[in-house]
């Protein structure tokens, strides 16, 4: 029960990232958001780590090279296009394009790894890959072929494929979830520091701003890492990973409750995709491909947030 409720809540204020960051794109640029977003959680990161962890630090720091290319994919990449979607595009359509991850993942895995999956995990990949085109295209599929895709959809596109490369890459990453988040963040913050410079990126000078970015570095950065990785010690990644489909819901019923009504291709799309990803589960998979969606979200040292 406790897990459950863990698991709720991180998916609620990862939910929250894409709506609160929506309204933050508005007046701060997707490097302004990502810098401070992970400036200001670096070292509370690395406390949680060090105190829930206890992990070998040395260890850790041995791993440099990979944890310094994930923190280029999955820090810098993914949060700076994810940001940047924001600014063109609905929260609620950047949680249904997010919710194909795991079947992205998936194809990924299988072209780059060799996996295999079963009939059903492709009517699975099949599924979810047709809802976010239905997304992308507001129902109108043609579309693809004039290349009038909404721009923010396209980087969000983007985004989630810098996310599966970077799960692919982590999948093999044996160092505590926790502590390899936290180094991946204060590298992603070294990193961007020239450019924080060179672009003159300011800290947030209005009220709303100052609370969005409070938001955004204590809950969805903070909290959701934290409880997630408390339930994965009494619950399986796999199921832990079906919570996920959450996010869309409750993007949904955020977006509802702030004035935003539905459309139906948003409905229609949004059931394709969480079908598409409970086909693409564990019953949908064969042999090595099992790994796959346990590493479509946070949880292990290879599965984070795409958030």
């Amino acid at each position: 029960m406790k897990a459950s409720l863990y698991l709720v809540l991180a998916t609620l204020f990862w939910s929250g990232n894409l709506v609160i960051g929506q309204a933050a794109a508005t007046s701060m640029t997707p490097l302004e958001l990502t810098f401070w977003r992970w400036t200001l959680a670096a070292v509370p990161l690395l406390l949680l780590a060090h105190f829930f962890e206890k992990p070998d630090w040395r260890a850790v720091l041995r791993r440099w090279p990979a944890l310094l290319a994930l923190s280029a994919l999955g820090m810098i990449g993914y949060t700076l296009l994810l940001y940047g979607a924001l600014g063109y595009t609905s929260a609620l359509n950047a949680s249904l394009i997010t919710a194909a991850n795991p079947a992205l993942i998936m194809v990924m895995a299988i072209v780059l790894l060799g996996e295999r999956t079963t009939r059903l995990g492709w009517l699975g990949i099949g599924l979810g890959l047709l809802g976010v085109l239905l997304v992308l295209t507001r129902g109108e599929v043609a579309r693809v072929f004039s290349l009038s895709i909404n721009t923010g959809e396209l980087m969000m596109t983007g985004a989630i494929t810098v996310w599966g490369f970077y799960t692919i890459l982590a999948r093999r990453l044996d160092v505590p979830a926790i502590s390899a988040t936290a180094v991946q963040v204060v590298f992603a913050t070294i990193m961007l520091a020239p450019f924080a410079l060179a672009f003159n990126v300011r800290f947030p000078g209005t009220a709303a701003e100052g609370w969005s970015l409070a938001y955004i570095v204590v809950f969805p950065s903070l909290c959701s890492y934290l409880f997630w990785n408390l339930a994965l010690k009494t619950t399986a990644p796999g199921t832990a990973g079906n919570y996920l489909n959450l996010v869309v819901v409750f993007t949904a019923i955020i977006t509802v409750v702030l004035g935003t009504p539905l459309s139906l291709v948003q409905i229609v799309g949004g059931f394709m995709v969480i079908a598409g990803v409970l086909l693409t589960g564990t019953r949908g998979q064969r042999g090595p491909a099992a790994r796959t969606t346990a590493t479509a979200g946070p949880g292990g040292a290879d599965n984070r947030s795409p958030a």
